[in-house]
């Protein structure tokens, strides 16, 4: 981690919950107004138990904060953390350059009937990508491309 992430006392409440709620540690939580949620990253493998039995544990966190919940699992790869949070299975390749000014871009490809899915309502997951690509890789520019033709898998 690039830079020390620095919580807020309510990012530290709602930690807290998402714990006790879950019995999942919570390693970041990001409350995004903009887009009415709060988005809590987790450790490698605790995922299902964040979610909880048919999504469980998310319905209960939301009927208590009143927001959306997201949860993105961490990873220290940074290609691997934006597949995380673009949902692994439609990405498809990740590619990250350093650029001449000498900050990071990531090229995420994605198929291109998908790509609506993977940009997400208004952009909300593009948004989420840049926003937890920039806080924890110092990535200050994360494209969404789909090629014209994807190889035959």
């Amino acid at each position: 981690m690039p830079q020390t992430i620095k919580l807020t006392t309510d990012q530290m409440r709602l930690m807290s919950l998402f714990q006790n709620v879950t019995g999942a540690t919570a390693r970041d939580c990001v409350e995004d107004e903009k887009q009415d949620r709060v988005i809590f990253v987790v450790n490698s493998g605790k995922m299902g138990l964040a979610i909880g039995k048919g999504g469980s544990h998310i319905h209960t966190l939301q009927n208590i904060v009143k927001k959306n919940i997201e949860i993105v699992e961490y990873s220290d790869d940074p290609a691997e953390f934006l597949k995380n949070l673009l949902n692994s299975k439609l990405v498809s390749e990740v590619k990250l350059n350093k650029r001449a000014d000498g900050t990071m871009q990531a090229i995420v490809l994605v198929d291109p009937r998908k790509k609506g899915i993977v940009v997400g309502r208004e952009g909300r997951n593009a948004e989420k990508a840049r926003l937890l690509a920039k806080r924890y890789f110092e990535i200050t520019n994360v494209q969404i491309n789909s090629p014209e033709r994807l190889p035959e898998l």
